[in-house]
Formats: structure tokens, sequence, C-alpha cells
């Protein structure tokens, strides 16, 4: 069988395994050790992540005419390729953390969401939280308000509930008519205040009645020595 045709179900694998992949990065596995390895495609598959290792050739091959055309130039020396089709930053961020610790795993480039970043740009990649991480925040976020709400909610129950808050105001507003009463009387006691007056001028009237009595008792006399006369 000629070399083609063994060449062609690999690069149809390949192929396969990049369609509609959300991201692709490329690794150098030089100086890895065995356990290293294994360790590495344990985090990379608990992850949902496929990892495999191929000929240069035959990645160039499948990457031709797709958004992964990009990674040709870094298709030099042992190359592994991490693909996933769920989670667009896994691959860099399972990768990055690896090579922390450690060094011989080399990140070369990736391909994340159809935009092509070098080394130092898959790095800033892994920095992103994973999708899970998102949601965990984003919930977070929705259930603090409504926490908050149920915290006073608790606190106002505690206290006797909303009819506590709303007896004040009640009880000003029966307080209300008893204050409009006496505004009401107001004007009765200056009505008395107004009459004061006229009583007053009565009492300096009556001086006036005593001494036309006194003259009448004065009158009487006279009258009577004239009846004698």
């Amino acid at each position: 069988m000629a070399k083609v045709e063994l060449k062609k179900p690999i690069v149809a694998e390949i192929s396969e395994n990049v369609k509609d992949a959300q991201s692709v990065v490329l690794v150098d596995y030089r100086g890895l050790t065995v356990e290293q390895d294994t360790q590495l495609r344990r985090q990379l598959r608990e992850a949902g992540i496929t990892y495999k290792v191929y000929k240069n050739t035959m990645m160039n091959f499948a990457f031709k005419g797709t958004d992964f055309e990009s990674l040709a130039p870094h298709l030099e020396g042992p190359s592994a390729i991490a693909i996933s089709k769920d989670d667009a930053t896994a691959p860099a961020r399972v990768l990055a953390k690896f090579a922390k610790t450690t060094p011989a795993l080399e990140l070369k480039g990736g391909v994340v969401e159809g935009v092509y970043y070098d080394a130092k740009g898959i790095l800033g990649i892994s920095s992103i939280p994973s999708k899970e991480e998102l949601l965990s925040k984003l919930l977070g976020s929705i259930q603090s308000p409504i926490a908050n709400f149920a915290r006073v909610m608790n606190q106002l129950a505690e206290k006797g509930g909303a009819g506590a808050c709303e007896a004040p105001a009640e009880a000003k507003a029966e307080e209300a008519p008893a204050e409009e009463a006496k505004a009401e009387e107001a004007p009765a006691e200056e009505v008395k205040a107004e009459e004061a007056p006229a009583e007053e001028a009565k009492a300096e009237e009556a001086p006036a009645e005593e001494v036309k009595a006194e003259e009448a008792k004065e009158e009487a006399p006279a009258e009577e020595a004239k009846a004698e006369e």
C-alpha cells in the first residue's frame, strides 16, 4: 500500500477531531517522563479534552483550508495537539497549569474560537475562568439580592412583621382628628375672650345706676316737704 493511502485515515482522523472544535493548542512534549506524560493525559481527559501526538505533515494536511491553518509555522519538532469542542479555554488552562510545574512541556500556539494566539496569547487565555466558574459567579450575583431581601424579611418577622412598622403611622392617623377637634374649639375660646370687654362695660355702668338711686332718695324728702306745706 502506498504511503499516501496510509496517510489518508490519519489525516481524516485529525480533520474529524478538529471539526467544530472550540479550541486547538499545540505543545512540544519533549523532555516529559512517562509518568509526567501519563499524568498530563489524565488531566486533559478529565477536562474533556482530546490529546494526541501526530506527525507534523499529517496535521499540516488536515489544517489546510480551516481556521487552524495558522498553526502551520509551529509544525516543527515533536508536536502534540489538544482539542476541545465544549470549553474553549480548557486546553490552554490545563496545559498552562501543568507547564508551571513541568517546564519540559512547551506551549507553541493555538486557535481559540477561530482566533490565532501565540504562546504568550495562550497563557493569557489560560487565565479565563471555565464555563462552570463563570456560571457559578453569575448565579452568585443573582442570588445575592435575593438573599439580602430574605434577610430583611426575616428581620421584619422577628420584630413583629410589617404591621409593627405600620402601627405608629395608624396611631398618628388616629391622633389627627383629635388635633383637628382642638383646632375647632379654639374659635369658641376666642369668642369668650371677645365677650369679656362687654361684661367689663356692664360693670362700669353699675355705678351710674347707683348714683341715680341715691339722687332719687334725696329728692324724696323734698317732695314730702312740699306735701306738708
